[in-house]
Parts: C-alpha cells; sequence; structure tokens
C-alpha cells in the first residue's frame, strides 16, 4: 500500500514537474482562456481508461487541491460492455493513480452491435448520453472529458475532406437533452505527444481501445479516417514542424471577409458573399 501511494504521489508530480511546460501550463491555459470552470462546479469526470481521460482526472485533482475557485469533483466510469481484462486494467490503473470512482453499468455494447450500420457512431451518441445522464443524477452541472489538441485538429481536417464543412470540437458546450449541462474539455491544448511521453514516462499502460468489437487491432485502426488524418499531419509537419500549431491558431483566427459562403449556426441560413457584394 506504501509504495503504491508512493508512486501515485510521483506520477502526479511528474505533471507539475517534469511535464510542467508540456502538460500542465497547457492544461491550466485551456482552463483559464476558455473559462471551463466556474466558482461552486460540481464536474463529473468521465474515464474511459484510455491515457487522456486518466491523465484528465489527476490534473483536475491537482487544481481542485490548489486553485482559489471552489469547485467539485466526482469521477465517473461507464462499464458500457468491457471484456473482463479491460475493465480489470481499468481498475487496477484507478487504484495506482488514487482515483476514486464510481463504475456504473450498461449494455450500450450490445445495443449498439444489434442495430446495424455502424457500431461505432451509435455508442459515441449513447455513451455521451449516459454520461450527461448519470451526472445529472449525482448532481454535476459539467461533465469533462479527455479530448485533446490532436482530436481539435484532426476534427477540422477530417470535417474538411469527408463532410465539405469546416467544423471542430469546441472547448465546452452546453447540451442540446440536458438542461442546466455543459461539456468541457480541459486538455483541449494539449497535445498527444505529451501525454504518450508522461504515460511512458510512468510507466503506465493504458487501453486504446477499449471496444469488445474491435479488439484494438491494427487491423480495424489501419481503417480509420481518424489515423489517416493523423498521417497527413505527420507528413505536413516533416515539411513544417509547427504546422499542427498554425492549424490549431487558424480555428481561432477565422476570416469571415474570404469566405465565399458560410451557415447561420442559431438558424442553419446559409450565406453567401454575394449577398453584400
Amino acid at each position: 500500500m506504501k509504495r503504491e501511494l508512493e508512486r501515485s504521489v510521483l506520477i502526479e508530480r511528474s505533471i507539475i514537474k517534469k511535464f510542467r511546460k508540456q502538460i500542465w501550463n497547457n492544461f491550466i491555459a485551456s482552463v483559464k482562456e476558455y473559462e471551463l470552470i466556474n466558482a461552486n462546479d460540481t464536474i463529473a469526470v468521465c474515464i474511459s481508461g484510455g491515457k487522456d481521460s486518466m491523465l484528465l482526472a489527476k490534473c483536475l485533482e491537482l487544481l481542485k487541491r490548489h486553485s482559489e475557485v471552489p469547485f467539485d469533483l466526482k469521477y465517473i466510469v461507464m462499464n458500457p460492455g468491457y471484456a473482463k481484462p479491460n475493465l480489470d486494467l481499468i481498475k487496477s490503473n484507478l487504484s495506482t493513480l488514487k482515483i476514486d470512482a464510481e463504475i456504473f453499468e450498461s449494455d450500450i455494447f450490445d445495443v449498439a452491435y444489434s442495430a446495424g450500420g455502424s457500431p461505432c457512431y451509435l455508442c459515441a451518441r449513447m455513451r455521451r448520453g449516459a454520461l450527461y445522464a448519470k451526472a445529472k443524477e449525482i448532481g454535476c452541472n459539467k461533465i469533462a472529458l479527455g479530448h485533446h489538441f490532436d482530436d481539435a485538429i484532426e476534427t477540422l481536417l477530417m470535417s474538411m475532406t469527408y463532410s465539405s464543412e469546416i467544423k471542430t470540437m469546441l472547448p465546452k458546450l452546453h447540451s442540446t437533452n440536458f438542461e442546466g449541462m455543459e461539456l468541457i474539455r480541459p486538455l483541449y491544448m494539449v497535445k498527444e505527444k505529451d501525454i504518450i511521453n508522461w504515460s511512458k514516462y510512468n510507466e503506465l499502460t493504458f487501453l486504446r481501445c477499449a471496444c469488445r468489437f474491435t479488439k484494438d487491432s491494427a487491423e480495424d485502426e489501419s481503417l480509420s479516417k481518424r489515423l489517416e488524418i493523423k498521417n497527413l499531419i505527420k507528413y505536413i509537419k516533416e515539411k513544417n514542424p509547427v504546422a499542427d500549431d498554425n492549424i490549431f491558431r487558424s480555428m481561432h483566427n477565422v476570416n469571415m471577409a474570404t469566405m465565399p459562403g458560410w451557415r447561420d449556426k442559431d438558424n442553419g441560413e446559409t450565406h453567401s458573399f454575394l449577398d453584400e457584394y
């Protein structure tokens, strides 16, 4: 027990010491820049079992401990039907990191798989709804997810190349189905490579994909459009090392005067530059 406790302390310290610039400073910058946490918030920290959500849980725990703004945290893990080894790994990591999380059951994997079509799309939507519902049940007004810098820029490029629109994920948004609930992404400015380095430095092994249907096989991963975009960004960075940073900044610097067309987010109406040409 003492050795485990000491290890959890060392893992915590690595966030604010070894990886202060790469992780902690960018985490704090995200929270401040996007005003993600307010006084008296009660935040449900949603832990999937992967590296991102586990790091998020520790960052928020550290922030709560030292913040002058009072807020509360509740850690939740949804079990949508994980295979036993995956669930055991999640529990082991929770113990190692000293995260006191509530694990609640659902049958989302079975429902998504039996519904036909794309189980991944349906699973993602159902998981989000289940997390909101659980968070509201335990008295939270926000849920925190582990999406990071790379998720944001990859989503932007995926939307452009596969959906013919310029769209990405926001650092926070109001729920459309659960009144009074918000979703926040405190790792929005943290790069995935730094999360991976943090995991390796602390000799931590997390789930890469907990879905029992894909089993995280290399074959399934190679079919992912997100992986194609990851490889595209990697290729561009070989020519321009700051390309990812530029893509990220471009999301905050949209020059509407140069856009030939756009859609009004409030009413869905489309507009053309010719309207006022």
